[in-house]
């Protein structure tokens, strides 16, 4: 943004340059040109005087006055009788014709003539004036005056220098001063966008940027960072109350079922189904208030540390190996031989694959295959569970993470599982993706980061 503003100030600046220097310099060198030919119309005029008896009488004019001329101006002159022989003639030899020359005849014809032409002898153009000598109406003769116009070419061009290097000097400073005011703009817009983009990620509770730039960005930064505190509090005050209502539930859901369970030897035998159910839905609300812990506690994103994500996961695959071989799922694990470390929250990768083979044990059927696969990337490294359970389309992907969204409705669970995978996995910097498995069924993906120096930190 500060290299268009300063591009617009330069274009505009060009743009007033151009309107007012190049007319300026057209009529400056106009006007030059004009004075330059009136001078000389008026010298050529005294000189023509001068020689006004000399020419009426026919005698020999004296060429002192032409040569001082000369010498002083380094004009050439040349003076013809009335039928264009020359009589005197400061660069030249006499007794020569110039009747033919345009210039001369219009002098001889009683017109003052003054141009320009180029001059093939001399290599450059020549600036002419002819005026006739002539006395009560009668023309004796003509005088032309000629100089060199190459220096009132470069007393123009001297000009058109001039007004170049107004014009550089004015870009520069315009530029300077451009670049100061585009950047008093840009930089507090910067430093919002950097705002803004640290909200973006959650991150509320870092201090405000002190805004120099003007009022209504300092104004729209203050409000910002209010908007931040007040969703900081109040996102706050929802995770202390899922944290607190979950435990606070806990104990009474774990009485519950114990008062439920003290039921059972003294109801008929045709109602253990319905106490059983009774269980089960007891069951059922301890999972989800545990769920809904482990998510308030996610969303807190507490501080990382570094962690061999191998080690853990294999840890857990003894433990959930069990569960799968009672439900006759297969449980099959590639890349634990070798360490692994990550960045995560304290507690986050075992919550994370407990809650991923958790999700693929409901998803399988008897039978069925699960493979939990760690591999280490040029950007991180994956974790990944696959199954051979029915699977996900799109719109049913994008739903999953939704907080208790259940694609089955008659199996079991909260609806929660991926939610608190994605929190923890978002908490630790990582990222999340769901993808069809190779077999069928659904691979989940977390890429966690490694440390920078993972020797250090191991």
């Amino acid at each position: 943004m500060t290299k268009r503003l300063l591009v617009s100030y330069l274009l505009v600046t060009v743009v007033v340059l151009l309107l007012l220097e190049l007319p300026l310099g057209v009529l400056y060198g106009k006007r030059e040109r004009e004075r330059i030919s009136t001078d000389l119309e008026h010298d050529a005029t005294v000189i023509a005087s001068i020689y006004e008896d000399a020419l009426e009488s026919q005698t020999q004019p004296d060429t002192r006055a032409a040569d001082e001329y000369g010498r002083r101006t380094g004009g050439r002159i040349v003076l013809v009788d009335r039928d264009g022989i020359s009589v005197l003639d400061t660069g030249g030899p006499v007794d020569r014709d110039f009747s033919t020359r345009p210039e001369v005849a219009a002098a001889l014809a009683g017109t003052v003539v003054s141009g320009e032409r180029p001059s093939d002898t001399l290599g450059t153009d020549l600036l002419y004036v002819a005026v006739p000598v002539a006395s009560g109406g009668n023309v004796h003769g003509a005088l032309r005056v000629t100089i060199d116009n190459s220096e009132v070419h470069e007393r123009i061009q001297r000009y058109w220098l001039g007004l170049a290097g107004i014009a550089a000097v004015t870009l520069a400073v315009v530029a300077i001063v451009g670049w100061a005011i585009a950047r008093s703009v840009t930089r507090p817009i910067q430093r919002l966008q950097a705002d803004a983009a640290r909200y973006a990620k959650g991150e509320l509770t870092g201090a405000a940027t002190v805004m120099t730039g003007p009022a209504e960005l300092r104004d729209l930064s203050s409000a910002m960072a209010a908007m931040a505190r007040q969703l900081d509090d109040l996102l706050a005050a929802q995770r202390s109350f899922v944290a607190d209502a979950s435990h606070q539930l806990r104990s009474p859901l774990t009485a519950l079922r114990l008062r439920l369970e003290n039921l059972e030897p003294v109801l008929p035998a045709h109602q253990a189904d319905r106490l059983d159910a009774a269980i089960d839905e007891v069951d059922r609300m301890t999972r989800l208030v545990s769920d809904l812990l482990r998510l308030a506690r996610a969303d807190e994103r507490p501080a990382t540390e570094v962690v061999d994500a191998a080690r853990i996961i294999a840890d857990r695959l003894d433990t959930w190996t069990a569960v799968a071989e009672t439900r006759g799922v297969t449980l099959r694990s590639h890349g634990l031989d070798q360490q692994a470390f990550v960045h995560a929250v304290s507690g986050g990768v075992e919550q994370i694959i407990d809650n991923l083979i958790d999700n693929a044990l409901n998803a399988s059927a008897s039978g069925g295959t699960i493979t939990v696969t760690v591999a280490s990337t040029p950007d991180g490294v994956d974790l990944a569970v696959s199954d051979q359970g029915p699977g996900l389309d799109d719109g049913q992907k994008v739903a999953a993470l939704r907080r208790f969204w259940r694609g089955d409705t008659s199996a079991g669970g909260t609806g929660l599982g991926l939610p608190i995978v994605a929190a923890l996995t978002a908490a630790s910097n990582g990222r999340l993706a769901l993808t069809d498995a190779s077999g069928g069924g659904l691979t989940v993906a977390v890429r966690l980061v490694r440390p920078t120096d993972e020797r250090s930190e191991v």
